[in-house]
C-alpha cells in the first residue's frame, strides 16, 4: 500500500480521515497532541507521530517517504473567535502549509489534498461557483484575515502545482459536521455547538443572534468520499473545487431540526447581543461532480440522525 501522511489527524475531520484511509493506505497521522480517545478499530498500520508542524525540520521529517498528504492542521474555532480573535487564525495556518507545500515539492509526493473554506463568497441568494470569488469585490471585513490567508494557501497549492511534479487539489469546504467534531460551545462550529446545547439544555436553547443567518451543511462522510474521488480520478496538476451539499438552511431552522431528532422538548431563545454574520450562503457543486463523479449522498436530516446517534454513545470522547 501507499503511503499516506494525515495532518491534524486527532482533529475533527482528521480522525474521519484516519479511520476511513487506513483501509487502504499506511497512514502516518500526525498531530500536535494525541487525547486519550481512542479511534475505533484503528489498525496497526497506522503510524502516530507528535509534532509541531511549524517547524520546517519537523515537517520534512514527517513527509519523508509518504505517496500522500491530507492537510488537515489548522487552528480553528468558531464565529466568536472569528470576531473578537481572527488573528488566531491566519499566522500559524499560513505558516504550516506553506512548509508542507514547499517540502512535499521538494520530496516529490504525489498528491497533496488542502482544505481552503467559502468565507471568502459574498452572500448570495442562489448556489455559488467557484468563478463567482470575486477578489475585486472584496472579503466580508469580520472574514478578512481568515479569508486572504486562504486565498493565499489556494494560491500557493496553484503555484507549486504549475511545477508538475505534485498534483494538487483545493476543496472549498462548506460547513462540515458529524462524528469527532467539536462538541464545545466555546471552540465548536455551529453544528457541534448546537448539538450541545440541545443535548444538555434544561428547557430552552440559547440561539447566537437573530438565527436568520443560512450555511450549507455537508455531512463528513460526503467530504471523505469527495476526497477519496479526488485522488482516485483526478487528472490534472491543480483542481480547486467547492465541496458541500448544494443548499442552505437557516441556523433557526438548523436548531429546530436538531430539536425534533433529539426528541427532546425545548424552546428556542434568541440572543441578539451576541456575535453573529448575518449571510446566506450554499454552494453550487457542479465543479467537482465533473471533475471526480462526485455529489453529497446525505441528506441534512439523515446526516443530524446519523449524528445525534453516534453523539449519544460518544460523548465523552
Amino acid at each position: 500500500m501507499k503511503k499516506m501522511l494525515i495532518c491534524g489527524a486527532n482533529g475533527f475531520i482528521g480522525r474521519n480521515l484516519v479511520e476511513h484511509f487506513s483501509t487502504t493506505y499506511n497512514v502516518r497521522a500526525v498531530d500536535q497532541i494525541r487525547t486519550n480517545c481512542q479511534l475505533s478499530d484503528c489498525p496497526e498500520n497506522v503510524e502516530w507521530i507528535v509534532t509541531d508542524l511549524r517547524n520546517a525540520s519537523e515537517v520534512a521529517r514527517v513527509i519523508d517517504g509518504v505517496d500522500v498528504i491530507l492537510h488537515y492542521a489548522a487552528t480553528t474555532t468558531g464565529a466568536a473567535d472569528i470576531v473578537s480573535k481572527p488573528y488566531i487564525h491566519v499566522t500559524d495556518n499560513a505558516v504550516m502549509t506553506s512548509l508542507l507545500l514547499r517540502e512535499a515539492f521538494e520530496q516529490g509526493v504525489e498528491h497533496f489534498v488542502m482544505p481552503s473554506c467559502t468565507i471568502m463568497y459574498q452572500s448570495s441568494d442562489v448556489p455559488v461557483k467557484e468563478t463567482d470569488f470575486d477578489e475585486s469585490a472584496g472579503i466580508l471585513p469580520k472574514y478578512f484575515g481568515a479569508g486572504n490567508t486562504k486565498v493565499y494557501l489556494e494560491k500557493m497549492c496553484e503555484f507549486f502545482a504549475g511545477f508538475g511534479r505534485t498534483k494538487h487539489t483545493v476543496l472549498r469546504q462548506s460547513n462540515i459536521y458529524g462524528p469527532h467534531d467539536k462538541y464545545d460551545l466555546k471552540k465548536g462550529h455551529v453544528f457541534g455547538a448546537t448539538v450541545v446545547k440541545v443535548m444538555e439544555a434544561e428547557n430552552e436553547v440559547v440561539v447566537w443572534g437573530s438565527g436568520e443567518e443560512e450555511r450549507d451543511l455537508l455531512h463528513v462522510d460526503d467530504l471523505v468520499a469527495c476526497i477519496k474521488a479526488a485522488l482516485e480520478t483526478q487528472d490534472t496538476n491543480y483542481e480547486l473545487v467547492n465541496v458541500g451539499l448544494g443548499e442552505s438552511i437557516s441556523i433557526s431552522n438548523l436548531v429546530q431540526s436538531i430539536i425534533k431528532a433529539s426528541g427532546r422538548d425545548l424552546q428556542i431563545k434568541y440572543d441578539e447581543t451576541k456575535p453573529t454574520i448575518k449571510t446566506k450562503l450554499a454552494v453550487d457543486v457542479t465543479k467537482a461532480e465533473k471533475a471526480f463523479g462526485w455529489s453529497p449522498e446525505i441528506s441534512l436530516d439523515s446526516g443530524i440522525k446519523k449524528t445525534l446517534s453516534w453523539y449519544k454513545e460518544n460523548k465523552l470522547c
